[in-house]
């Protein structure tokens, strides 16, 4: 069965279109008008091995938050969209990423329930023009609205743009492990028998 999804978002501050492929093969097609933001995307997309469609216009002419939150919405709601009723999922991701000086540990669990701890201080406040803080809004925005729990953890860095690009990779292994099938599960992970709350 096809684990995809497409979310549509227009609000006063943005217009977004999203599609998600969880079975993809890890081909993005991204256009948001973040110049730094498309590539963390990019990013994702092949790490996660997933196919991301995502064209969104915003107002960038107050700043780039509205854009990057409202994308991490949409991203967060094919989530839970294309993951259906989570039979035969592994349900729990975790990866260590090193990125040349900067190591992060991220950890992913489908539970149905939001929970974020994001333990990564910047050294920068700045990554070129994107504000480094937005790396937390988008995936805050992200696990909220896939209804996961989501820690991530900056052991050291020093430099702003591989803290941001390790997060995205580590997150998005953590991902590709959570969502991939488990071929010695039956039904949901989960003694409950729902994973939807």
């Amino acid at each position: 069965m096809s684990r995809t999804a497409k979310i549509d978002r227009q609000t006063n501050e943005t217009d977004i279109s999203l599609e998600l492929n969880l079975d993809g093969s890890g081909t993005g097609e991204i256009q948001t008008g973040v110049g730094f933001f498309d590539h963390m995307l990019e990013l994702l997309t092949r790490h996660a091995v997933i196919d991301l469609k995502v064209k969104a216009s915003g107002d960038l002419d107050v700043d780039q938050h509205h854009t990057v939150e409202d994308v991490g919405i949409c991203f967060g709601q094919a989530i839970k969209e294309a993951l259906g009723d989570k039979v035969g999922i592994r349900r729990y991701g975790h990866f260590t990423l090193p990125m040349e000086e900067t190591l992060v540990t991220t950890a992913i669990d489908l539970s149905g329930r939001y929970f974020m701890v994001f333990a990564a201080d910047f050294p920068s406040q700045k990554i070129g023009d994107f504000d480094s803080e937005l790396v937390e809004d988008f995936w805050q925005a992200t696990a909220a609205n896939a209804l996961c729990n989501l820690h991530v953890v900056l052991h050291h860095g020093r430099n702003s743009h591989h803290v941001s690009e390790a997060i995205f990779k580590s997150a998005a292994r953590s991902l590709r492990m959570a969502v991939e099938n488990d071929p010695r599960t039956t039904g949901v992970p989960s003694t409950k028998g729902t994973l939807n709350g």
